[in-house]
């Protein structure tokens, strides 16, 4: 009897030891597994230097900038899988991607709109995909410009990674995207700046590369015309590192205006201007806050702000668009230097029917 009983407890401690060696060896494994993912993110990591040339495609056929009215449009496009339907993860929401179908409806969506304002001098543009799963491999910057076809366009990429892992469920998988500047006017240079880098490893191995697009131009009077597309980081709670993107694009334009230079910066600033206030009941939309915004005081006196408090620019993805209860803000807009006169600005209310952006008209002459 006390034998059987030594042997029980001996087969029982075997067992263990197995069970424990097994559990042990696949947390190893998946220990493996991670770091060599890691590894391989890292040495492919998309890593351009603080300044690098673009070169343009397309053909402009306007030469010196005159005096006399222009427009400029900016439109984030939301890669064309962020539509009235559609809720995000990263956003609170529970989805990944929409469907190829409707991916490519709203796309087609996009493309017609931006058709339709190929009158305007200047179109900035932000997430556009080159090849990406979420848009299903789709060249968005050869679609859009075949609609374009009087204006040149400078891409620069600023996401640019082989394997996104998150959400586990439904990984987003490769992407390749980047923000586009559309002139009609000929370029004298096109310019990729980055941003600081905010976000630490391995976070920012899996984020975007924030950078902005400076894009120059001969004007009458004989100085430049300089138009930077700007694209700032999301999420980041933080002033003091949104101030370090800030500081890093307000260097440049103060700079450029000293120069004697016409600047005007657009785009997603993923923050509301100075001071913003909804007005007229924000087209009967919900305002909300962003968690950052502009300081006040940030550019001197003379710098104009730009941009429409009646419309909202953007809505939250935590759910599929609903008007009055989805939450929606105003992030996109422009920066003028004083030698540049405001004529008017326009958000256009498409109900973020085929991205979670309205587009901003800016209507504006030269000094």
């Amino acid at each position: 009897m006390q034998a059987d009983k030594k042997s029980s407890k001996s087969i029982i401690a075997k067992l263990s030891a197995i069970f424990f060696r097994l559990i042990f060896s696949i947390f190893l494994i998946l220990v493996l597994i991670i770091g060599l993912f890691l590894l391989f993110i890292n040495l492919n990591d998309f890593a351009p230097t603080q300044k690098q040339p673009i070169q343009l495609s397309g053909q402009a056929y306007k030469h010196q900038v005159s005096t006399s009215e222009l427009r400029i449009i900016s439109w984030n496009a939301g890669y064309g899988g962020l539509g009235s339907s559609m809720d995000f993860f990263y956003d609170g929401g529970q989805r990944v991607r929409a469907g190829i179908s409707q991916s490519q409806e709203w796309l087609h969506a996009i493309s017609r709109w931006i058709a339709q304002q190929a009158h305007a001098d200047f179109i900035l543009l932000q997430e556009v995909d080159i090849d990406a799963k979420r848009s299903y491999g789709t060249n968005q910057h050869t679609q859009i410009a075949e609609v374009l076809p009087n204006h040149e366009s400078a891409l620069a990429i600023n996401y640019q990674i082989p394997f996104v892992p998150i959400p586990l469920s439904e990984p987003m998988g490769q992407v390749k995207a980047g923000m586009i500047s559309f002139s009609s006017y000929n370029t004298v240079s096109a310019t990729r700046y980055a941003y600081p880098q905010i976000a630490g490893w391995p976070d920012r191995m899996f984020l975007l590369d924030r950078c902005f697009i400076e894009t120059r131009f001969a004007t009458a009077s004989g100085n430049e015309l300089v138009i930077l597309n700007t694209h700032n980081s999301a999420f980041i709670k933080d002033p003091n590192k949104m101030l370090l993107e800030l500081s890093s694009i307000q260097q440049k334009m103060l700079m450029e205006y000293e120069l004697g230079n016409y600047v005007i910066a657009g785009g997603d600033w993923n923050m509301n201007p100075p001071g913003f206030s909804p007005s007229k009941n924000y087209g009967g939309h919900r305002f909300a806050a962003s968690p950052v915004a502009i300081p006040d005081n940030f550019f001197p006196l003379g710098w104009t702000f730009a941009f429409d408090t009646k419309t909202p620019t953007n809505r939250y993805l935590n759910q599929a668009y609903n008007k009055g209860i989805t939450n929606s803000t105003t992030i996109d807009y422009f920066i003028l230097s004083p030698n540049i006169t405001l004529k008017n600005v326009a958000a256009l209310d498409l109900n973020f029917e085929a991205s979670d952006h309205n587009p901003v008209i800016l209507d504006f002459s030269l000094n």
